[in-house]
């Protein structure tokens, strides 16, 4: 019920989102503003529908580990999952960084990837890493990866329709009040619901890879360890990459909280339990 709840949540952001980019297009550049948003969007969907995976695993500068060496363990634990998921088989990338963190990428299951950095790797146990990698399993049974980068895009759209618009185009049929009112709202507007999109898929993932792991307790008490730690250690990223990630660094509380791209952990942690 509560993964049917949260598809739903997604689709209907989703379409608010894209209502959005109109909404800006037409109050920015008119007709005019609608096609150019149009097509950056497509040439944006595009790079990320193919390219996302390798993009978010350079960044994290990942290597790529086998069945054959250090890391052979962990292959076989995500292979393992993988089929008790029912899933193909992903890729396994191991990034250099101490902060304690762990990804999925990759447009589908078939073309998958799940990261964990070597921080991760060497602060969990193994049934809390267990517990970790079925939940970014989960993000690519359920495609999240897929769904967070076109919000992410669209969103990238509405804020370079703001830059058009700093630098003069504009919509003579709409009122200074309105767009000036857009080019405030819209970016702000764009971020609440990517991170809204991306928070709900968060819920989803830790109950789905609880079910995964065949338990919850890895993930709680990895979730607990990866807080605390990456508070001490935080991830150097992009912020256009923050919702990849199982936690999030240094995540804000209160009114900052609306614009994180994670729920608090001790919510998750509380859902979890009650699971």
């Amino acid at each position: 019920m509560i993964k049917f709840v949260n598809n739903i949540k997604t689709a209907m952001l989703l379409g608010l989102l894209f209502g959005v980019v109109l909404a800006a297009g037409f109050a920015i550049g008119g007709q005019q503003g609608l096609i150019v948003a149009f097509m950056l969007g497509l040439a944006m969907n595009f790079v990320a529908f193919f390219f996302s995976d390798k993009i978010a695993i350079a960044a994290m500068r990942g290597r790529e580990v086998d069945d054959r060496g250090e890391y052979a363990e962990l292959v076989h634990m995500v292979n393992s999952l993988a089929d008790n998921a029912g899933l193909p088989r992903p890729r396994v990338y191991v990034c250099p960084h101490q902060a304690p963190n762990a990804f999925a990428t990759g447009r589908s299951p078939r073309s998958a990837a799940v990261a964990v950095t070597q921080g991760a790797f060497e602060l969990l146990t193994y049934e809390e890493l267990k517990g970790v990698m079925a939940h970014e399993l989960a993000h690519v049974k359920n495609r999240d990866t897929l769904t967070s980068t076109i919000a992410a895009t669209i969103a990238g759209a509405i804020n370079f329709l703001s830059y058009m618009f700093m630098f003069g185009g504009r919509n003579r049929d709409v009122h200074p009040g309105i767009q000036i009112a857009m080019l405030i709202l819209a970016p702000i507007a764009a971020g609440l619901i990517q991170m809204s999109i991306s928070r709900s898929r968060e819920y989803v993932a830790d109950a789905d890879g609880a079910a995964i792991a065949g338990s919850p307790q890895g993930l709680i008490s990895a979730l607990q360890k990866l807080e605390n730690y990456s508070k001490r250690i935080p991830l150097q990223t992009a912020p256009t990459q923050n919702h990849l990630f199982i936690i999030k660094p240094l995540s804000g509380e209160g009114v900052a909280n609306l614009f994180s791209t994670h729920p608090p952990t001790a919510k998750r942690i509380e859902k979890l339990r009650q699971a």
